[in-house]
């Protein structure tokens, strides 16, 4: 009876801390600084781990006006930003670090309300900043993610703020409720609220590769897979994931690149073959821009400053 009434089920391990239940096994990485696994109905959804996302592929207009060589910084920020800290909660109380020998009193038959634990991230600027990325996981499975960016004044413009997820196959298709079309801060106007689905991963065939695919004033997403470990491998259904807004909508896009890989390519057929699922669920967005032939800088109350906070959160849903 007692197993009932706390579902679920954690285990203390040297390097990582397991939470388990009914259809679901998450792993959560000391040393990797995030989620390394998160098995839903014996599907795998993580290729790597979440973590916090900065940057965005440059666009002509960005090229035009001289900003990604101002904030230059936040590209090393998106790839070499690492953990410098780890907190566990269990039922909302704070307990010691469960790492090796104090992992000891904990035995393999522990169950559990709520875990939570937080990531504390130092950015790959100079000076630096920090984040911090707390996961809570209920006894149903799904997951709050609560982010805090901190701010530094000395910092230069950020073009996004948020997550990167990386699943391990591409998506057939995902479906979403928010504004229309390909939306950004100063290119909402156009953008009808609704539902839409949209087939594949598209990537607008620019000459050269740029950001693209933003989705602004969302509030749910979910992301379909036919595939699992490799896109050999089929399943005889498809299987899904939903990420929904907490407190206010998101901004996402669902592309088969990073924006490295974009940022990396001089013309579009320099690019990979598609093989993953790039999924940035973004709490800021830099506006676009493209006043005047795209050499403007973008609108003053559309740039994301560094000198300030910024907090945002969704929830990760079975299915």
């Amino acid at each position: 009876m007692d197993n009932l009434n706390k579902p679920l089920h954690v285990i203390y391990g040297d390097g990582n801390l397991g939470v388990s239940g009914n259809d679901f096994e998450y792993l959560f990485s000391y040393s990797r600084g995030g989620l390394v696994s998160l098995v839903i109905d014996n599907k795998e959804w993580l290729y790597r781990e979440p973590k916090p996302t900065f940057w965005r592929a440059t666009t002509d207009n960005d090229r035009g006006n001289g900003f990604s060589y101002r904030s230059a910084q936040w590209l090393g920020a998106d790839m070499f930003s690492h953990t410098v800290g780890v907190d566990v909660k269990i039922n909302g109380t704070p307990i010691k670090f469960p790492k090796a020998k104090i992992n000891n009193q904990y035995s393999n038959h522990e169950y559990e309300n709520q875990v939570e634990i937080s990531y504390h991230y130092e950015t790959a600027t100079e000076p630096t900043t920090n984040v911090i990325v707390n996961y809570t996981v209920n006894s149903d499975g799904t997951i709050i993610v609560q982010t805090h960016f901190t701010g530094n004044t000395a910092l230069p413009e950020l073009p996004v703020f948020g997550m990167r997820f990386i699943f391990p196959t591409v998506a057939t298709d995902y479906e979403y409720t928010g504004l229309s079309g390909e939306t950004y801060p100063d290119r909402m106007a156009g953008g009808h609220h609704g539902t839409y689905r949209i087939n594949g991963l598209p990537v607008t065939k620019y000459l050269v590769p740029q950001d693209c695919g933003v989705h602004m004033q969302t509030d749910s997403i979910t992301i379909t897979r036919n595939s699992t470990k490799n896109n050999a491998d089929y399943a005889h259904t498809p299987f899904k994931l939903t990420f929904k807004k907490i407190d206010a909508p998101f901004a996402f896009s669902c592309l088969p690149y990073t924006a490295e890989e974009l940022e990396n390519a001089t013309h579009i057929e320099e690019l990979p073959l598609p093989r993953r699922t790039v999924f940035s669920i973004l709490g800021a967005v830099r506006g676009i821009g493209g006043i005047d032939s795209w050499g403007s800088n973008v609108e003053s109350k559309y740039h994301i400053p560094a000198n300030k906070p910024i907090n945002f959160s969704f929830k990760i849903i079975k299915g």
